[in-house]
């Protein structure tokens, strides 16, 4: 279940990131909940079906919160859970961006931002020009959609009337810099992706319930669910805190982290 897997993963991605001395953990806890509704209940994925042509399309456009993202695939049963042991480190499969290159379930190697809806809305235009009914899903950041490329596949998703298309944003309100806001306003977000001929939702982005709801809803026209999240969620000194976004945690934050999601051992 969804609650379970984001648990496990959470745990995973703080080992993985404090082992390895991998930043953007706080962008991968904040994602983590969409991304175990979307892989481990909404999505028609899974690991014996990464090649079935009838498949989902899942893309993570946000690829630094790579230690997430293969966390949940890894539980999900894509991968051995053993390949999260060396995360990052030299010669490792799992680098510190997604990456598709001999990743099982991963459709496209992401890290430079604004790159996967322009792909995911041509493989959209491509299932609806080839009658294929399956659904395009795409997760985005808050902080990536100040690049023009994000707008302009917005703008032909609705133009396409591309019903089989499905962004979700994990609005944290944080980059790099600080806030989304002071850094490249974005607001009022909710309002521009309508504008863009979006029907869009607005949602707790750690309500398992309310992102399954939003995400099975399928539209007459492209699909915007703004998640409202925690950058750091689960883990109270890193929770809205810019500075995670490149900090590492050391044994004595991670043992912490770790007991504050109730675990004693990993």
């Amino acid at each position: 279940m969804p609650t379970d897997l984001a648990r496990r993963a959470r745990v995973s991605a703080l080992t993985m990131c404090s082992r390895s001395g991998a930043s953007h953990i706080g962008a991968a806890l904040s994602v983590i909940d969409i991304l175990s509704v979307l892989y481990g209940e909404v999505a028609d994925v899974a690991p014996h079906r990464t090649e079935d042509p009838a498949r989902d399309i899942v893309l993570v456009s946000k690829g630094h919160s790579a230690s997430g993202v293969y966390a949940v695939m890894a539980h999900a049963g894509f991968f051995p859970v053993e390949w999260l042991d060396d995360y990052y480190l030299d010669g490792s499969r799992l680098g510190g961006h997604v990456t598709a290159h001999g990743i099982p379930g991963v459709e496209l190697s992401t890290g430079a931002l604004g790159h996967a809806l322009p792909f995911g809305v041509g493989r959209a235009i491509t299932d609806q020009l080839d009658g294929i009914d399956r659904r395009v899903f795409v997760v985005l950041s808050d902080g990536e959609c100040a690049e023009g490329s994000n707008w302009e596949a917005a703008l032909m998703a609705a133009h396409r009337d591309l019903r089989n298309m499905t962004v979700i944003i994990d609005r944290n309100r944080l980059q790099i810099l600080g806030r989304t806001e002071d850094v490249l306003g974005l607001e009022p977000f909710v309002d521009k992706w309508r504008a863009f001929g979006w029907e869009v939702v607005e949602v707790d982005g750690h309500d398992h319930d309310a992102l399954a709801e939003a995400m099975r809803t399928r539209s007459e026209r492209p699909r915007a669910i703004v998640a409202n999240t925690i950058k750091g969620k689960g883990v109270d000194f890193m929770e809205d805190t810019v500075e995670w976004h490149t900090l590492v945690p050391n044994e004595e934050q991670l043992a912490i982290a770790l007991a504050q999601l109730e675990v004693t051992e990993v």
